[in-house]
């Protein structure tokens, strides 16, 4: 999940303060609310520092104290996907996705992109 949901092509950051925060903030409180609500438990992939912080911020990042499980990497965007030591380039991010999925007694996700 990114913390701004468009950008203008080529220039990072550009929808920064347009509303997409707000947005995001309250997807994720949803979702917790939710998950809390039904008793499951809920896999969440950020991408990048802004998401990063802010769904910590919103749900916890000690997965002791946090039933959800958080996978963090930087921004998968050629400028970020080396970056941070949570690269997103090799952090095997969706395998470790569909094992806590599994875990969970949930359906892996086939994440192959047909062409």
């Amino acid at each position: 999940m990114n913390a701004c949901m468009s950008v203008r092509r080529g220039e990072a950051n550009s929808h920064q303060k347009k509303g997409w925060e707000n947005l995001t903030d309250e997807i994720v409180r949803a979702v917790d609310r939710q998950s809390k609500k039904s008793g499951q438990r809920v896999v969440f992939l950020l991408w990048g520092k802004p998401a990063t912080a802010k769904a910590q911020a919103l749900i916890g990042s000690n997965s002791s104290v946090n039933r959800h499980v958080v996978i963090c990497t930087s921004h998968p965007s050629p400028l970020g996907a080396r970056k941070t030591n949570q690269p997103f380039l090799g952090s095997k991010c969706f395998s470790r996705c569909n094992q806590a999925l599994t875990e969970m007694g949930c359906g892996a996700i086939d994440w192959n992109v047909d062409d």
